[in-house]
């Protein structure tokens, strides 16, 4: 009796699905790559290529040519001892407000599940409040809350004409305080969602285990929610790292003698304030590949222990 075609596979047994995947997926994608590349792809064109260019005043004005510089604006820039400093502040003050924003917005949102009907409500409209608000008048009200002469917290905690833009780390502090209260809502909706979806027998069955509210989310709702943690910290690390109006507004475009300076507001003062436009593009173009970095960086290590993004 002759075989049937198509090799012996066995009756009953399913077909192996195929390993080319299907491109569904990216025809309900178009849409938003186009856009997408238009907003994003030339913009991010004409800044690495402002990068390699001599482009100041002169070459705007039309009074000098352009001249290809190549590499120069970046061997300028890594020779610069300032920018490594800046680099280092930047990273560090970033790191800060990104641990500080998802300890502080998970631990509200599990606060948002044992609170009842009304104070959730009131806790929900402040903090959206808090996310609404511009960044500039937040950065103009905390000002006003610290200020030295007319401040109620120096009044509350009796510190009296004391300057907190004064000092370096004090600075960096009240600005951590203000990127804080307008991320932190973001952190806190987005974790409470995730945990409103989590099963209630869940974690109802760990505490009737005796496990503790840090032992619950460390054990069962940190797992569960870690494909949602991802996003919420790539998102926090790309806003936290590229910080400019708190900066700015706060310490009177980067203190004293530039001692608050982050990547963004140096890239300002070169690009604008000193007319070296090329120095200020291979800032910028600095910081997208850091940011890239991290994301691919933090992404691997995720896919390596196995987790579905």
């Amino acid at each position: 009796m002759a075989r049937p075609r198509g090799g012996s596979r066995k009756f009953g047994t399913a077909p192996r699905p195929r390993r080319g995947r299907s491109s569904t997926p990216w025809l309900y994608l178009a849409p938003a790559l186009v856009v997408l590349g238009g907003l994003l792809a030339y913009p991010i064109y004409q800044l690495g290529l402002i990068s390699v260019f001599h482009y100041t005043q002169a070459q705007v004005s039309g009074g000098e040519p352009t001249t290809f510089e190549g590499f120069g604006n970046y061997s300028a820039l890594f020779s610069d001892g300032q920018f490594w400093e800046v680099l280092l502040a930047t990273v560090v003050f970033a790191a800060a407000c990104v641990v500080s924003t998802l300890a502080v917005g998970c631990a509200l949102a599990v606060l948002l599940t044992r609170v009842r009907a009304v104070p959730r409500l009131a806790l929900m409209l402040a903090a959206l409040g808090a996310w609404a608000t511009p960044a500039i008048t937040g950065s103009t009200v905390w000002l006003f809350l610290f200020d030295a002469d007319f401040g109620p917290v120096n009044r509350v905690l009796g510190l009296g004409d004391h300057s907190w833009t004064y000092g370096r780390f004090s600075a960096f502090f009240l600005v951590l305080l203000e990127v804080v209260w307008c991320s932190f809502p973001f952190v806190m909706v987005t974790v409470y969602a995730g945990i409103r979806a989590v099963p209630a027998e869940v974690l109802e069955a760990a505490a009737l285990d005796g496990a503790s509210q840090w032992r619950i989310w460390r054990s069962v709702l940190a797992p569960m929610l870690r494909p949602i943690l991802v996003v919420v910290t790539i998102q926090s690390v790309i806003w936290d790292f590229k910080v400019f109006t708190q900066i700015y507004v706060m310490t009177g475009g980067g203190g004293i003698a530039g001692q608050n300076l982050v990547l963004n507001v140096y890239a300002y003062q070169k690009a604008f304030a000193s007319s070296q436009y090329s120095l200020g593009a291979a800032i910028g173009v600095v910081m997208l590949l850091i940011l890239l970095a991290v994301t691919l960086v933090y992404l691997r290590l995720l896919r390596r222990q196995g987790e579905e993004l």
